[in-house]
Formats: C-alpha cells, sequence, structure tokens
C-alpha cells in the first residue's frame, strides 16, 4: 500500500433537504476515529477543520429549499476542493449530498488543470440527476448530478467551467429514481447499476468495467458514497432510507476493488445523520468502508460489538 496524504475536510452542509442533522455528520466522523483509522493504515492525516458557506446575496425560493444557503456552499466547495486536490487526497465529510454540487464540480476544475478527464463513481440509492426546475420536492441534494455534468437551470449557482460527460460517471445501487430523471438519464450514455442489475449479476462487473474505462482513460476517480447506497439495516442514520440496499459485504468488496484499483483521488462521505444512529453504528460503518478504500484488508478488520 503506498502512504498517501489525506485532507480531511469538514463540510457541515445541512441545507439541502429538509431534515435537519447532517450538520452534525463531520464531528461524528471525527467521533467514530477516521483520521486515527487512517493514521494507523499508515497514512498522512491532516484535518482542516469544518467549513462555513460563503455570504451570498440570493434570495429565498419559494419552492427551492435554502437555496441561498446551498450557492453559498456550492462557492466555498467549489474553491477548497481545486484547491486541496492538488495538495493531497481530499475526503470531505459531510454534510448532506447537496456538498457535491460544490466537491465535484471543484474537483474538476483541478482534473482540467492537470489535462486529465475526470470520472466519478456515485454510490446512492438516487440518481440525483434532478435540476431546480425539475425537482417536486425543493430538496436541492437531488440535483448535484444534474449540475456537475452541464445540465441548465442552475443560473443561480456558480458556473460549471468543466462539466463531466455524462459517460464518465457511474451509478451503483439505484432504488429510488423519480420519473422526470428516469427519463433524463434514459437520454444519456450514464453507466447505471441499479440494485435488481446487483441482484442479477452481483456488485463486481459493472464496477470492474467502470474502472478499466477510467484506467484505460489516465483518469482522476471521485468517489461520491452516500449512506443510503447500503442498507437501512446496517446503516440507519440517513433521513432518506431505502430498503433493499447494498449489504456491508457488498460495500466491503466496492471499497476493496477501488483501493486495489489505485484509481481513486478523491472521496465524499455524506447523509449521515447523526440523530438517527443506532449508537454510532453507521458512522463506525462508514469508517470502516473508508478503511477499505484505504487499504484494510478483510483479514485485518477490528471486531466491533453494538450489543
Amino acid at each position: 500500500m503506498t502512504p498517501q496524504n489525506i485532507i480531511l475536510v469538514g463540510a457541515p452542509v445541512d441545507s439541502g433537504k429538509d431534515r435537519k442533522g447532517c450538520i452534525m455528520g463531520p464531528d461524528a466522523f471525527r467521533t467514530a476515529r477516521l483520521a486515527e483509522t487512517l493514521t494507523e493504515l499508515g497514512h498522512s492525516v491532516t484535518d482542516t477543520g469544518n467549513l462555513t458557506p460563503e455570504e451570498t446575496d440570493i434570495a429565498e425560493h419559494p419552492h427551492l429549499v435554502a437555496l441561498p444557503q446551498t450557492v453559498g456552499w456550492t462557492r466555498r466547495l467549489k474553491t477548497t476542493a481545486q484547491k486541496v486536490a492538488a495538495e493531497g487526497l481530499p475526503i470531505f465529510l459531510g454534510g448532506d449530498h447537496s456538498l457535491a454540487l460544490g466537491t465535484v464540480s471543484g474537483i474538476a476544475d483541478h482534473a482540467a488543470e492537470q489535462g486529465r478527464p475526470l470520472f466519478v463513481l456515485w454510490l446512492d440509492a438516487h440518481s440525483d440527476f434532478h435540476t431546480p426546475q425539475s425537482t417536486d420536492s425543493g430538496n436541492l441534494h437531488g440535483t448535484p448530478v444534474g449540475y456537475f455534468t452541464g445540465r441548465a437551470g442552475f443560473d443561480d449557482f456558480p458556473e460549471v467551467a468543466n462539466p463531466v460527460p455524462a459517460e464518465n460517471v457511474c451509478m451503483i445501487g439505484l432504488r429510488s429514481v423519480d420519473p422526470a430523471e428516469h427519463e433524463a438519464l434514459a437520454q444519456t450514455k450514464m453507466a447505471l447499476a441499479d440494485m435488481r442489475a446487483i441482484d442479477e449479476g452481483g456488485i463486481r462487473a459493472p464496477l470492474a468495467e467502470f474502472l478499466d474505462k477510467v484506467a484505460a482513460a489516465g483518469g482522476l476517480l471521485h468517489v461520491s458514497l452516500d449512506v443510503d447506497f447500503l442498507d437501512p439495516s446496517i446503516a440507519p442514520a440517513v433521513g432518506t432510507t431505502v430498503p433493499g440496499g447494498a449489504t456491508m459485504r457488498e460495500g466491503h468488496l466496492v471499497m476493496e476493488m477501488l483501493h486495489d484499483s489505485g484509481l481513486v483521488t478523491s472521496l465524499d462521505l455524506v447523509e449521515l445523520n447523526p440523530f438517527m444512529d443506532d449508537r454510532g453504528k453507521t458512522a463506525h460503518l462508514m469508517v470502516d468502508l473508508t478503511a477499505s478504500l484505504m487499504g484494510r484488508r478483510v483479514f485485518d478488520r477490528p471486531t466491533r460489538s453494538f450489543a
């Protein structure tokens, strides 16, 4: 295993949806010993603390939830992500998934500076491919993929100078996609593996195919891991629970394959709502998955009891 310079960036974004609690996510990851776990694996870890959103003069929107705050977070995270990606492997501690509006667009700017294509692995029950116009709920955590792939309608947000081509995005774990998103996704070449495909053929094949594509292109790989990628029976601390998610072993296999590929250059950990957790169960699982991504082998996992 090659030691990495890991930079933890706290992003307590809690504006992307109505249900509150993700503001506590970054500190829950810290309490679950994320930094210590990565250090024990031989990595250099720097915790930069928690960011705050930029101030904006945008007015509240009658339909969109907390638009000014989410734009402020996008501005801050976009600038920060571009900067820290040049210094090491950033891990963005969320916060709800609207943080990816800023993290992925900022990483895309960094990739453009390096003259390399950016690829995104989206591990999520939802496609988050809405625009501000198509979302019925008004929750902007359902829009980041639409934003960073360059869909129209994000007039209040920073310009996406380097949109990620849809064919450079792979979504694994889908099981809750709105009709408007389904119709829009059908017009793209995005790689999609919903839970039925995983049930029928396993989780390895679609991921291996995508990783081969990233490697062949010499690309950077950003991974965005939503708690609801996992089944709520093992990861209850999320406001958007959808039954039938990935098992613990499927989650670890994905992370182990990502580690073996050596391709991951940045990571989001999002939608952890500690208010809904069971004695830190979900926070510890997310830390364990991150450890697998960063080199912990199957025989090296600690025994942990929640009894």
